[in-house]
């Protein structure tokens, strides 16, 4: 069975008598990237701020391997690497020497060998020795989860780390979470950006007002879709909708979900199909100006979630 890093069991906060995080339970596996997602104001950044011991929970239970944070909190935190605002360095050092900076202040004593490991795995070889005042935004985001690393922490977390980076500093850190997770580091990210998180998490946790709502595992999510039948859109000439949706009555492995923006239709089929629903489709008559495959997005999912949520709660509140 995989080992369990993190679990919070039932974690709430409480301020002036309001639930900012309410019964919040997930648990993460060694070597997993778990995103955290949610709207402004839904707890995201509360729940981390607890698992990290910087603010205290009103109650609930936090383990990091196994251990309880309330009782074995130094523990705890060793296993644990955070960057939670963005990093802060020495401007005037190098990154080396901001490094060996943060090895002399572990608990543990860090040799320079693992100085030298974290700095390839992070890919800042070529300017380590660089002062951090010449750093762009992406190469600091790098030193901070360098020097998250640097104790061997079982559980990496992020909160919001890809504001402020350029599409290439995204898909860098993409990739350095990956090798991390590869190399046995759990990363429990918090993120808006939610077409990122669907390419770097295998789940992710869906918050709205302090709630978990939703966890799901997005690789088993994919392919369960698949297994269903793709989604297709069909754009045809305005004048051909009629004919296009005859065509579509009379094939039964097509099922039509829905119309959009007037002249195209949302279909659900197997994708051998495709082909002979096009040669219908001409044989019918319809001007096919488009056959597109299309795949349910986790940006879909979160909005449907959290707008299906959003009105149970004012239903509750009248």
């Amino acid at each position: 069975m995989s080992q369990t890093v993190l679990e919070i069991n039932e974690l709430t906060k409480q301020l002036n008598r309001k639930n900012i995080v309410h019964n919040a339970s997930f648990q993460m596996k060694k070597g997993e990237i778990l995103g955290l997602l949610g709207p402004n104001g839904a707890g995201k950044t509360t729940t981390i701020r607890m698992i990290v011991g910087l603010i205290k929970k009103t109650s609930g239970k936090v383990y990091i391997n196994g251990r309880d944070l309330d009782e074995e909190g130094l523990a705890c935190k060793s296993e644990i690497g955070a960057i939670v605002e963005n990093p802060a360095f020495y401007d005037h050092m190098s990154g080396y020497k901001n490094l060996e900076q943060y090895a002399r202040m572990a608990k543990n004593t860090i040799s320079k060998k693992r100085v030298d490991e974290v700095v390839e795995l992070v890919k800042l070889t070529g300017a380590i020795h660089d002062k951090v005042k010449k750093y762009s935004l992406g190469m600091k985001q790098r030193l901070g989860v360098a020097q998250a690393i640097l104790h061997e922490p079982a559980l990496l977390i992020l909160d919001e780390p890809t504001n402020g980076l350029d599409p290439k500093g995204i898909r860098d850190l993409r990739d350095y979470l990956k090798q991390l997770a590869d190399n046995g580091i759990s990363t429990l990210v918090s993120s808006h950006l939610l077409s990122e998180m669907q390419l770097m998490c295998d789940r992710v946790v869906i918050m709205e007002k302090g709630k978990i709502i939703n966890i799901s595992n997005i690789h088993e999510e994919e392919e369960a879709e698949g297994a269903a039948g793709q989604l297709v859109a069909l754009r045809v000439a305005d004048s051909h909708i009629g004919l296009a949706e005859e065509a579509i009555a009379g094939f039964k492995e097509v099922t039509l979900s829905q119309r959009e923006n007037g002249s195209v239709l949302l279909l659900k089929m197997p994708h051998d199909v495709l082909p002979e629903l096009n040669r219908r489709l001409v044989q019918a008559g319809v001007d096919v100006f488009g056959l597109e495959s299309r795949r349910s997005t986790l940006e879909d999912k979160f909005l449907a979630l959290t707008s299906e949520k959003s009105d149970e709660l004012q239903k509750e509140a009248t």
